[in-house]
C-alpha cells in the first residue's frame, strides 16, 4: 500500500435546534489517501490478490484511529471510498466491502451489525457523506445519520480515499419513535 496522507476530523457539537446537546454530540472520521493500486494495468478481472494484501493494512490503520479521534465509546459507524478518475468504483468497493477491512472496524467498537457505505469515483476535493448505522442494531432510529468530508488535494487521478467514521452517539436531540411502533 502506498500512503500518501492521513486526515482526521473531529466535530463536537454543542447546540441543535437552538437547544444545547448535553452531552457535546461528537463525531470522528479517520481518511486514508492512497494510490490506487490497479491503476494503470487496464481492466483487472481478478482483483483478490491485491485486495488480500492491501484492505487488512488499512483496517489495521484506520480502526484504531478512528476510535482513538472519537476518544468515547463508539455508537455508530461507517465507511467510504472515493476513487480518482482514472479508477473504477469497484476499486474503492473492493478495499471496503471485505471482511479483511471491516473487521478490524468492528473488533475495535464491539460491533456486530454491517458497515453501512458509501462509494464513488470523483475528482479531488469532491464532498462525500459517510453513512452511519448503530453498531449493534441497524434499526436504532437514533443513530441513522451521515457525516460530511472532504480532502482538498485528493483523491488524485490514480489515487483512493478510504474513510472511517464514528459517532459517541446517535444524531442530537432524536425524537423518531423507535421501528417497532410502526410494526
Amino acid at each position: 500500500m502506498k500512503l500518501r496522507k492521513i486526515v482526521t476530523f473531529v466535530e463536537d457539537l454543542h447546540r441543535e435546534g437552538g437547544r444545547p446537546v448535553d452531552p457535546i454530540a461528537r463525531v470522528a472520521v479517520v481518511l486514508a489517501v492512497i494510490e490506487n493500486p490497479w491503476t494503470g494495468q487496464g481492466f483487472v478481472a481478478d482483483l483478490a490478490p491485491l485486495i488480500d494484501e492491501v484492505a487488512p493494512q488499512l483496517g489495521e490503520l484506520l480502526a484504531p484511529r478512528v476510535a482513538a479521534a472519537l476518544e468515547r465509546p463508539i455508537e455508530a459507524y461507517g465507511k467510504g471510498a472515493i476513487v480518482g478518475l482514472d479508477g473504477e468504483i469497484e476499486h474503492g468497493s473492493a478495499l471496503i466491502h471485505t471482511l479483511k477491512f471491516g473487521d478490524h472496524f468492528r473488533k475495535v467498537a464491539a460491533a456486530s451489525t454491517l458497515l453501512p457505505a458509501v462509494e464513488k469515483r470523483a475528482p479531488a476535493g469532491t464532498v462525500f457523506d459517510i453513512p452511519l448505522k448503530h453498531i449493534t442494531d441497524a434499526t436504532i432510529r437514533s443513530h441513522h445519520q451521515s457525516v460530511e468530508v472532504r480532502v482538498p488535494d485528493a483523491p488524485r487521478a490514480d489515487e483512493i480515499v478510504i474513510g472511517l467514521a464514528a459517532a459517541a452517539q446517535g444524531r442530537p436531540l432524536a425524537r423518531l419513535a423507535p421501528l417497532s411502533t410502526e410494526q
